[in-house]
């Protein structure tokens, strides 16, 4: 069958756009990486670098091997490995794999400064094999989730994807237990900060930059009638801006009514908040409904990590679930209470969906993630000793240094590790 002149157009056009929103989400490695390092101690930057190249590496063979059957599998059309298809079915695959990939590097920020590498791949495998092509196969590919007639709505994966991921972090976090020194005896938390603001604010505006891929990638430029679908481009540009940046408004402002303050990593985090809040619903979200999913899901930022930090004391080292986790859930279930007119036709059941669907993804990953690394610590590999946690990962994973001219130091900080008072930031001597 030879297809149309103007069907081949818009198919040349959909995946030549695919294909570049696909480069764009990859590009948020980048992101991931330069905000998780600039989060971690400079003892262990090397570490949180390498996870995040092995995440990639080793998750994208696996879901081309293994995940995106399995997706296929559970929603109902059997299993079809991304190695048995051709042509335009592995461009579908590969824009699968970086929806994939980025729940699974979400996790090892959570983990990061006391998980042995090998316990953090075995479980990239696992949930690029199975825990998240379950979830897409239960929803993106099966459709399974609805009520009264209303499915179950997750645009680019604000639930599917990030809350998923950060869902997955708390509780690998929660099974790992919390760094050397993180609390007290007598349950107060000992601040540990990350060595580089400057690297954790450029990895959330590489972030940013990717998540227009993201959410603006997930909708298609031409439509199966051959329309231009540019109400719906603009529509997802418009919200994702928007709640980007009321989401770094409202963590700032929440942050300063706390403490006095306006700190810095929260305004960052809370940007990428709102982006995670929005990512569910940005094709259906009215213009002021894109400031109230942001501005909430920054507001609920700080509040939700002191929850986690001081209640729970749980160490969530880069603060994943709030930004991630709780985000996600909170941009979901807004779906029908912020879409513009006449998107939704019952509120209720609309409501009652997402509800189920947020739901079966939460205990489906906590029950997955907990077991695995329970299983891992069980056998001792979860987590390094106290000597190498107290040395630096970089060293004992991995045998570098990151910064070798700060190799020793005067002062010990709360995780045991060593800070030094006289040695300047290029790396000389403040007694030169």
């Amino acid at each position: 069958m030879v297809l149309a002149p103007l069907q081949v157009t818009a198919d040349a056009l959909n995946y030549t756009w695919i294909l570049v929103v696909s480069f764009l989400i990859f590009f948020m490695h980048a992101g991931f990486a330069m905000l998780e390092a600039g989060q971690v101690r400079s003892k262990n930057v090397a570490n949180q670098l390498t996870k995040n190249l092995l995440t990639w590496s080793v998750g994208v063979t696996v879901f081309f091997l293994v995940g995106a059957g399995i997706s296929s599998l559970v929603g109902g059309s059997g299993f079809a490995s991304a190695a048995s298809t051709s042509g335009t079915g592995w461009i579908d695959w590969l824009y699968g794999a970086v929806f994939a990939m980025t729940a699974a590097t979400i996790v090892s920020g959570a983990v990061a400064g006391r998980a042995k590498l090998r316990a953090y791949i075995t479980y990239t495998f696992l949930l690029a094999a199975v825990i998240y092509p379950v979830v897409t196969g239960v929803t993106w590919a099966g459709a399974y989730i609805s009520f009264g007639g209303a499915a179950f709505t997750d645009f680019a994966g604000g639930m599917i994807v990030h809350g998923m991921g950060g869902i997955a972090g708390l509780t690998a976090a929660y099974v790992l237990g919390p760094r050397m020194g993180r609390y007290n005896e007598d349950g107060s938390v000992n601040v540990i900060p990350g060595h580089s603001l400057t690297f954790a604010v450029l990895g959330t505006l590489l972030l940013a930059f990717g998540w227009y891929g993201f959410n603006v990638g997930t909708s298609a430029i031409i439509g199966g009638d051959g329309a231009f679908l540019g109400d719906q481009l603009g529509r997802v540009a418009m919200t994702t801006t928007l709640a980007m940046a009321c989401g770094a408004m409202g963590a700032g402002l929440m942050a300063w009514v706390r403490t006095g303050k306006v700190d810095t990593l929260y305004v960052a985090n809370g940007l990428l908040a709102g982006l995670v809040g929005i990512t569910a619903i940005p094709h259906t979200t009215s213009w002021w409904g894109a400031f109230v999913v942001g501005g909430l899901a920054g507001i609920q930022l700080p509040l939700v990590f002191g929850f986690v930090e001081k209640r729970l004391k749980i160490d969530d080292v880069c603060a994943v679930f709030p930004v991630h986790g709780s985000a996600g859930v909170l941009g979901t279930l807004l779906y029908p209470f912020v879409a513009a007119p006449g998107v939704v036709d019952s509120v209720l059941n609309a409501f009652v969906a997402q509800v189920i669907g947020v739901a079966v993804i939460a205990a489906w990953t906590i029950l997955a993630t907990g077991a695995i690394w329970a299983a891992l610590k069980a056998v001792g590999q979860a987590r390094v000793t106290p000597e190498h946690e107290q040395e630096g990962l970089d060293v004992s994973e991995h045998g570098v240094e990151t910064y070798p001219e700060f190799g020793s130091g005067d002062s010990v900080v709360a995780d045991g590790g060593m800070v030094s008072e006289s040695v300047r930031a290029d790396g000389g001597s403040k007694d030169d």
